[in-house]
């Protein structure tokens, strides 16, 4: 029998707190760190628009963000937290900080490795990522200059996605939840205070990428050390749990994360089309990331620590009701901010960015994709909550199977629209393949006796699905309003955009109490 005395003593141990408590605590961190993201972009886009020395700057921030979330928050935290759970039950707190201190050697010298070998061959990189730029010899050289200054954050980052994954496994979620904040803050920043001093501004947004990395991680270090289990320096810490940890997460690259790889491509083919291309479907995709990260992300954050504690204790019966939870929130949530995003796609790309170096048409265009990224919207969220299911039991391999499938088809179907539909032809291929990915990974939940029964999911669903319709039709009356258009000056559009955003929230809220909906439904 294992031995338990080196446990974290009984009144240290996180108090129980429901999921849908700890997933709000979450939420409301991110929301705040979307907002800010939402800041950051319309500075940007007032400061710098679209396209040129821009396009090369988000070129050079999403190739290091990618690798963020292949390393951090996709393949390493699916393949951490369930072994860190599962020492923790055998082998109490000395053997978790073992594995703490082994999986931080191991973790930054592999990641620093691959960040020192992208920086020296930053020209390489940029010509495989930005193929679209080969022509332009200024653009190009200026990806690689900005891929050398922000990929550094890719190390901090990767420390710091580690520091999030041992808090959130005991109960931590605030600290790691406002790391994304310290983020935009820094390229808010330095958009106003470090860009001036560059020949080429963007070349202070690359620096403020990097910092944003340090700070995130510093920012960890307090919590870390309260909560007694962590080693900053200890270069001699071995443990077996890290081989196990290696082995989920080389197949666990692609299986959460293939969203982020589909982003990706569409970037990669988006520097082939008109130029602007990469900036709108930035804009449209962050608009699109709201949602997401505000419900979706937040969900599995808290999700995959109950997950991987019911498949340890072998309890299948709370493990079905647990994503039976999950499921009744994203979609509850998640379809309505479908419609939504589709069908005030103009008023909001206008409200926050149509300013000076943003125009009219780079509305216009960025619309486009926002409504075709909105249609995939439930499937992220899906896909959010249906693959811990898998990587809670130490399952990495069902995921990456179906992630691949997906990829695959996201690539054919990107091919056969970006010649009719463009930019947006590349954001419906993502969306039509997360759809696609999210079916199979319910389809083989279900056929593995782990996916919930209908009767614990379905009523809700279909009470979203009527309250959604009635909140499209109000939206669209609302819109049709003469004299409703949107003018030039500031305040015109957000009291308009306002009333829209609280005529759509108070009519969905109102259906979904009518039909017999209450808050205490979403309480696990």
């Amino acid at each position: 029998m294992a031995d338990h005395s080196d446990r974290e003593p009984p009144n240290t141990m996180p108090k129980r707190r429901n999921l849908l408590a700890s997933s709000a605590v979450v939420g409301g961190a991110t929301l705040l760190s979307r907002v800010l993201g939402m800041v950051r972009d319309t500075v940007f886009a007032i400061l710098f628009g679209a396209g040129g020395a821009m396009d090369a700057f988000l070129v050079a921030f999403k190739v290091p963000n990618f690798l963020r979330r292949l390393f951090a928050e996709g393949a390493f935290n699916q393949a951490f937290i369930p072994v860190l759970s599962s020492v923790r039950d055998d082998e109490g707190d000395a053997g978790v900080k073992r594995l703490i201190a082994a999986t931080q050697l191991t973790l930054g010298s592999v990641v620093g490795v691959v960040t020192l070998v992208a920086m020296l061959a930053s020209p390489l990189v940029a010509w495989v990522f930005a193929p679209g730029f080969h022509s332009e010899g200024e653009k190009l050289a200026q990806t690689a200059d900005f891929l050398r200054l922000t990929f550094p954050y890719l190390w901090f980052i990767s420390l710091t996605a580690l520091a999030q994954s041992v808090l959130n496994t005991y109960g931590r979620f605030a600290a790691p939840a406002v790391t994304p904040v310290i983020l935009n803050l820094c390229l808010i920043g330095a958009a106003f205070l470090l860009t001036p001093h560059f020949a080429v501004p963007m070349t202070g947004l690359a620096l403020g990428v990097t910092l944003a990395g340090l700070l995130q991680w510093l920012w960890l270090w307090p919590s870390l050390l309260k909560l007694g289990l962590w080693q900053p320096l200890n270069w001699r810490a071995r443990h077996a749990g890290v081989k196990r940890i290696m082995v989920l997460m080389i197949p666990a690259l692609f299986g959460v994360s293939v969203s982020q790889i589909n982003l990706l491509l569409d970037t990669v083919l988006a520097s082939l089309l008109q130029d602007g291309s990469v900036g709108w479907l930035y804009y449209s995709d962050r608009l699109a990331e709201l949602p997401l990260g505000v419900i979706g992300i937040a969900i599995a954050t808290v999700l995959l620590p109950r997950l991987s504690e019911k498949a340890n204790q072998d309890d299948p019966a709370q493990f079905r009701q647990t994503l039976a939870w999950a499921l009744r929130v994203v979609l509850i949530i998640g379809l309505p901010a479908m419609a939504a995003l589709v069908i005030l796609a103009t008023p909001l790309l206008t409200t926050l960015f149509q300013y000076k170096a943003f125009t009219p048409f780079d509305v216009s265009q960025s619309a486009k994709s926002l409504m075709a990224y909105a249609l995939g919207l439930p499937a992220f969220m899906l896909i959010k909550i249906l693959a811990p299911a898998f990587f809670s039991r130490q399952n990495t391999k069902t995921p990456v199977k179906i992630g691949v499938w997906a990829m695959a088809l996201n690539m054919v179907l990107n091919l056969l629209l970006i010649i009719p539909l463009a930019h947006m032809g590349l954001a419906l291929a993502t969306s039509l393949s997360a759809w696609f990915n999210a079916l199979w990974l319910a389809l083989t939940l279900h056929r593995q006796d782990d996916f919930p029964q209908m009767a614990l999911w379905r009523t809700g669903v279909l009470k979203a699905m009527v309250a959604t319709l009635l909140m499209a039709l109000a939206l669209l009356g609302v819109m049709s309003l003469e004299g409703f258009a949107f003018p030039a000056e500031v305040w015109g559009r957000v009291w308009r955009l306002l009333v829209l955003v609280g005529t759509g929230l108070g009519v969905y809220s109102v259906a979904l109490l009518v039909m017999g909906v209450r808050p205490r439904d979403l309480l696990h």
